[in-house]
């Protein structure tokens, strides 16, 4: 066992997690093991400015703990940025359990979860995300009431997530097509699981031509028979002749290969993080004159869900909120195409000028 016998021995700057950290700022991290339930998990907090860090948990199979820590750190700045230019007071964070969401889960292991995000006393308020129900979440807040999304209250925020990715993908075609009707648009949505077949659903009542892809055979299968819908291979997605790209899956979609071969005016989806490399892609998708809804903006309903929950608000507030994503992506856009700078670096500006600017106010007198 390595042994620190003076302070002097321990060089902060060698530390892959620390600097990992250090690179965006990160507040803290949390990593959370139990041997009797099987959890493995990492909870970061990136900002606390506005509020409490909010963000939810995601289950995932990762190959590895380098790569789940690495999509924390990830998930966690982008909700603070979600937050941010939602107009929400609250900073942003994330969890990630590390197993497969369909063999490893039980109630034990998920209150042990909640007894972990109690720990940190409210700096971290969790809800669900990719592998997890608001069944789950009800375990985790037999241990914590840091939890929100969860049955009989504000619930499933998918639905509204889904519904701020359609409004804004409609303020994307009003700008590339000239109109906002996505009536005949050839939309490929990548990953139909709660938000994608949310998604899938609005669109097929606007009459899009829909093309669906899942790595989950039983759920596309059904998805795409209720809607009538063209499956697509996993592998295929990137080459088929669309209108609108819609990732609703894991991210980093947006990458050297798939730029190559994506046939498409608009990119619009609820995955996290699509962008593998924000800035370099973030710039040749510009070039490419492809619209890029910037994706911590477009999927905002689901925080805006679990921020009314926290606060006590109607559902009324919290669709007239996730509404308003249709003018905040029209209003990124344009500024984008007048500035010539990608849409991820307007985004980005305007959250770090809300974080900066309410600092200031928090600041001691």
């Amino acid at each position: 066992m390595f042994e620190v016998k003076n302070i002097e021995d321990v060089n902060l700057s060698e530390n892959p997690v620390i600097s990992r950290m250090s690179e965006h700022n990160h507040e803290q991290l949390l990593f959370c093991n139990d041997n009797q339930t099987g959890l493995k998990a990492i909870i970061a907090v990136h900002n606390t400015v506005l509020g409490p860090a909010l963000g939810g948990t995601r289950m995932w199979n990762y190959a590895n703990e380098q790569e789940a820590l690495i999509d924390v750190l990830r998930l966690s700045r982008g909700m603070t940025y979600k937050n941010s230019i939602s107009g929400l007071n609250l900073g942003g964070g994330k969890a990630v359990i590390i197993g497969d969401s369909r063999k490893i889960k039980s109630e034990a292991l998920f209150r042990r979860f909640g007894k972990f995000v109690n720990s940190l006393a409210g700096k971290y308020i969790t809800a669900e995300d990719v592998g997890i129900s608001p069944v789950d979440m009800a375990y985790v807040s037999m241990e914590t009431e840091h939890v929100v999304g969860l049955p009989g209250k504000s619930g499933d925020p998918s639905p509204v997530t889904a519904y701020g990715v359609y409004v804004g993908m409609k303020a994307c075609a009003k700008i590339q097509f000239g109109r906002d009707s996505l009536e005949g648009k050839k939309v490929v949505v990548q990953g139909v699981g709660h938000v994608g077949e949310y998604l899938v659903a609005s669109l097929a009542k606007e009459g899009a031509e829909i093309y669906v892809s899942d790595i989950y055979e039983p759920t596309l299968k059904r998805v795409a028979e209720k809607y009538n819908a063209k499956v697509v291979g996993i592998d295929e997605v990137y080459d088929v002749d669309m209108d609108i790209y819609a990732p609703c899956a894991l991210g980093a979609t947006i990458n050297d290969d798939t730029l190559s071969r994506l046939k498409c005016s608009i990119i619009a989806g609820a995955a996290n993080n699509q962008l593998a490399d924000e800035e370099k892609h973030g710039k040749a998708v510009m070039e490419k004159g492809i619209i890029y809804a910037p994706d911590f903006v477009l999927n905002a309903g689901g925080v805006i869900n679990c921020y009314s929950e926290v606060k006590g608000l109607p559902s009324k507030w919290t669709m007239n909120k996730a509404e308003h994503i249709y003018d905040t992506i029209e209003s990124i856009v344009r500024r984008s195409i007048n500035e010539g700078v990608p849409t991820y670096q307007i985004a980005n500006k305007m959250a770090e000028e809300r974080i900066e600017a309410i600092g200031k106010v928090k600041l001691p007198m």
